[in-house]
């Protein structure tokens, strides 16, 4: 993992030039992810940041960032688990499925109480075939739903086999119900908000949703836009982030003497002392720099197939 490098003129913060590592944002309201982005490679200057799974804009909560280098190991990172919490508010539903979108019809009222409506969300317990909101990323010709939806037209979407671990309506205030949700990668709470309030027959839309866990990261791991912008400023944004040794740990973790991390860093095979028989590790050099992921060949034998370090 790099150190950061500032540079300061006269007037100015400091300004990082580069940051390696994972930086999980709190996420405010009223932001897109490639917003976010935006701004912490304004802050930091690192140009190189890709996010592990969007977040609609009124949504808020957990959103993991690879920077600099560490974006090599998105790929590592595979289908990520979410869970969330929010409301849904019924009698009406939306064509974005949430209370950004124009309401569909006439108001109608909820005629179901809080264990009528427990009973209709146990249908969407486990693996459901789950039909994407028109205005979503799924791509259709290799194109976003959304820009046909946001030019009129009915995007041609299939519906996708997601597993709904949990789904939990903790409570009913007036039309609307608070809920936690666990759901596999690739998952839309909105659909699944839109389609209970079909169930309900009064037409249902996702009024607010946070994000409180991706993968292993939580909100505890979370920092906000504003503590990023204190951090880098003061230099220090990366002891804030993640150590190393904990981003994928379903990897071994093997440490390389400095002549092997000449090698794997120059792409060179190498022998390292694992005996996991894992296909894939992480390689240190030291306790915190991780310098690549190592694919097995044979042994004990391995070859770097991302090199970060």
């Amino acid at each position: 993992m790099g150190h950061p490098v500032g540079l300061k003129s006269a007037g100015s913060p400091l300004i990082v030039v580069y940051v390696n590592g994972l930086l999980v944002i709190d996420k405010p309201g009223g932001m897109t992810s490639h917003d976010v982005v935006a701004r912490v490679r304004r802050v930091t200057g690192e140009k190189s940041i890709g996010h592990l799974g969007t977040l609609d804009p009124m949504a808020t909560g957990v959103l993991p960032l690879l920077l600099g280098k560490f974006t090599r190991l998105a790929q590592y990172f595979g289908a990520m688990e979410k869970a969330y919490t929010g409301t849904i508010r019924f009698g009406f539903a939306t064509d974005t499925y949430d209370a950004e979108g124009v309401a569909q019809g006439a108001a109608r009222p909820l005629t179901l109480d809080l264990a009528e409506l427990r009973e209709l969300a146990e249908r969407f317990d486990g693996e459901i075939e789950q039909m994407p909101p028109p205005y979503s990323a799924k791509k259709i010709d290799g194109q976003p739903a959304y820009t046909q939806a946001r030019a009129g037209e009915t995007p041609k979407l299939k519906a996708v086999p997601v597993t709904v671990h949990e789904f939990a309506l903790e409570a009913l205030h007036g039309d609307c119900a608070a809920f936690r949700m666990r759901i596999s990668s690739g998952g839309y709470v909105r659909s699944v908000a839109h389609e209970l309030g079909q169930l309900a027959g009064c037409g249902a839309h996702l009024a607010s949703l946070r994000r409180t866990v991706a993968g292993k990261l939580t909100l505890a791991d979370a920092i906000s836009l504003e503590r990023m912008e204190e951090l880098a400023a003061a230099g220090e944004l990366e002891e804030r982030m993640p150590h190393p040794r904990e981003i994928l740990t379903e990897l071994p973790a093997v440490t390389a003497d400095a002549k092997s991390a000449g090698r794997l860093r120059n792409g060179m095979q190498v022998n390292l002392p694992d005996f996991s028989r894992a296909p894939l590790v992480r390689i240190f050099e030291g306790q915190r720099e991780m310098i690549a992921i190592g694919r097995r060949v044979a042994g004990t034998l391995f070859q770097p197939v991302a090199v970060i370090g």
